[in-house]
């Protein structure tokens, strides 16, 4: 397997984690696009992926896989593995609940930092950077951290961000939270199941390995 992505990136960061919670960190050659130098929006790359975001799963049969959710799926679902998934739900209800609380972790949180950061902020740059509303990314701002009290009070009456059960729902908490420290926005104060899961997560082997690997500044794992 292939996977086009950036190594620091929230999002990448999503699928390295899942990789690792898999095993499966070794078997995946990774393809650096800079995101810094926009590198993802070039004509070369938008043959790769029409959207123009990273990652991109790329099989040995020239399938390509993009978004976080679906390469997760997938990599969840693969064959060689022992068919019991560990990250998107056995049931039809945990399934359920996994996909439904990894849509509001992105809608509610994650995607509107995005926002806040493309819009709000110099982000990737003037040269990629085409377009800013900075009143759009500003209100965007806001719904990121009205999202980090949604969270907070689901994680209240439960361990993890679906339920009972760490899974893919919790990996894009994690993104937004990432992406949060990127861009300087704090966790209101009065959080604190959110920041005591936080710290939980961060101990985490496959969320540690990560925050290693961004420490040392490399590209590739």
């Amino acid at each position: 397997m292939k996977i086009y992505d950036w190594y620091n990136g929230p999002y990448p960061a999503r699928v390295r984690i899942a990789l690792a919670e898999k095993g499966l960190l070794q078997k995946v050659d990774f393809v650096s696009i800079n995101l810094w130098k926009g590198e993802h929006k070039t004509p070369e790359f938008l043959e790769i992926n029409y959207s123009g975001t990273l990652p991109v799963l790329e099989l040995e049969d020239g399938t390509r896989i993009a978004e976080c959710t679906a390469i997760t799926q997938y990599l969840d679902d693969l064959d060689d593995l022992d068919g019991s998934p560990t990250l998107t739900g056995k049931t039809a209800v945990e399934k359920g609940l996994i996909h439904m609380m990894t849509k509001r972790a992105e809608i509610e949180f994650l995607d509107a930092v995005s926002v806040y950061f493309h819009h709000a902020t110099p982000g990737l740059g003037p040269h990629v950077e085409l377009y800013q509303n900075e009143e759009w990314g500003l209100r965007m701002r806001d719904k990121a951290v009205r999202g980090m009290r949604y969270f907070n009070e689901v994680l209240k009456s439960q361990p993890f961000v679906a339920g009972a059960s760490f899974s893919m729902a919790d990996i894009a908490v994690i993104g937004g939270m990432i992406f949060s420290t990127l861009v300087e926005l704090s966790i209101p104060e009065e959080c604190e199941a959110l920041r005591e899961w936080y710290a939980r997560m961060q101990n985490r082997p496959s969320v540690a390995a990560w925050a290693a690997m961004v420490e040392k500044g490399e590209p590739l794992s």
